[in-house]
């Protein structure tokens, strides 16, 4: 059974109960933010050494920043982690390079690591954001604010 629109209390404004409660599509477009730097990976991956990682993720957040909060800040958390993770794979091919593959001893087990701790952070915050939660990843530089 229904209730009449008339009988229903508008909340009041400033009501901590609905306040930052994201909508659906909010939420939709915050997971797409985190998994999109997986698409960016994949489709760079071959060529580019999965340096495509950021670009998703800064996409969708200059596109749906100012018309929806929950993307902005998620979108920022995205983008900000996968610049990381993008710092962290550079610095540790410079450390190769500059010792002429000696640095790959610690580098490969490293690329490994982080790729792996990308993966699995990247599909928690998916999750995470599409119930609705401000996930914030661990170890991330906040470059945008």
């Amino acid at each position: 059974m229904s209730v009449p629109p008339e009988s229903v209390i508008p909340p009041a404004p400033g009501d901590p109960s609905l306040a930052g409660v994201p909508s659906t599509e909010e939420r939709q477009w915050a997971m797409f933010a985190h998994l999109s730097s997986l698409l960016g990976a994949i489709l760079t991956g071959a060529f580019g050494g999965g340096w495509g990682c950021f670009i998703g993720p800064l996409i969708i957040w200059l596109v749906k920043k100012d018309t929806m909060p929950f993307v902005d800040d998620q979108g920022k958390e995205a983008l900000n982690f996968n610049i990381t993770v993008a710092i962290a794979f550079l610095i540790l091919l410079l450390l190769s390079v500059m010792t002429l593959g000696i640095g790959l001893i610690i580098a490969i087990p490293l690329w490994v690591i982080i790729g792996l701790a990308w993966l699995v952070l990247t599909i928690i915050a998916a999750i995470k954001a599409n119930e609705g939660v401000r996930y914030r990843y661990p170890f991330t530089l906040r470059l945008i604010k």
